[in-house]
């Protein structure tokens, strides 16, 4: 099993250096930190008095690793939760903050185990969670990852901005999607047929 650096090492390497997308309402990112996240923890990675542009390019890999344990997996109680969802969850806290919980919690009261979709992980949720792998073992893991992609598909459908981030020119799998299911066994990846029938509403 994965330590939760190996973890944050991983999604480090998937979300890759510098970018600057105005798409993005993230704003500028390396290694999948963002200037917001980094202007709310004060990173002035060149002690000038602000954190800036020049201070995101300037994160390197192992501090953009130190910020994902710190402040996306121990801050927000992660580690309270069941081994099977973990790794998925801490994945998509990072570019999806809190929702990434209520994504989980959502998901648990619709199986019956009721908790606040609040985006906190609290006894309510930890106990809902366990529960659920309790009576259901093997099965959280796979769920969260469905749910995670689905999110993500209705985040576009929303936000016509954002569907580049699910469909790609080609019309294959963009990344969200692919990172979502990274996560999940391949026989519940969706076929390239049933991802274009998904997505089909976006290019008529």
């Amino acid at each position: 099993m994965q330590t939760v650096r190996q973890i944050a090492e991983d999604i480090v390497a998937r979300e890759g250096g510098f970018v600057n997308d105005p798409a993005d309402p993230g704003g500028a990112t390396n290694f999948g930190v963002s200037i917001g996240t980094m202007r709310a923890l004060r990173e002035d990675i060149n002690h000038d008095g602000q954190v800036d542009i020049t201070d995101v390019r300037g994160l390197t890999r192992s501090e953009a690793v130190d910020i994902f344990v710190r402040h996306f997996f121990e801050r927000p109680g992660l580690g309270q939760l069941p081994g099977e969802v973990q790794a998925s969850i801490f994945d998509m806290y990072v570019n999806a903050g809190a929702n990434a919980v209520r994504v989980l919690q959502r998901l648990l009261t619709r199986g019956g185990f009721p908790c606040a979709d609040d985006g906190a992980i609290g006894p309510a949720t930890v106990a809902a969670a366990s529960a659920m792998v309790a009576r259901q073992p093997g099965q959280l893991g796979i769920a969260y990852g469905i749910a995670r992609r689905d999110y993500y598909y209705a985040v576009a459908d929303a936000r016509p901005a954002s569907r580049k981030y699910c469909l790609r020119r080609d019309g294959g799998k963009g990344g969200w999607i692919l990172r979502a299911e990274a996560f999940l066994p391949q026989d519940q990846w969706l076929t390239q047929a049933q991802h274009q029938a998904r997505t089909a509403a976006w290019t008529q």
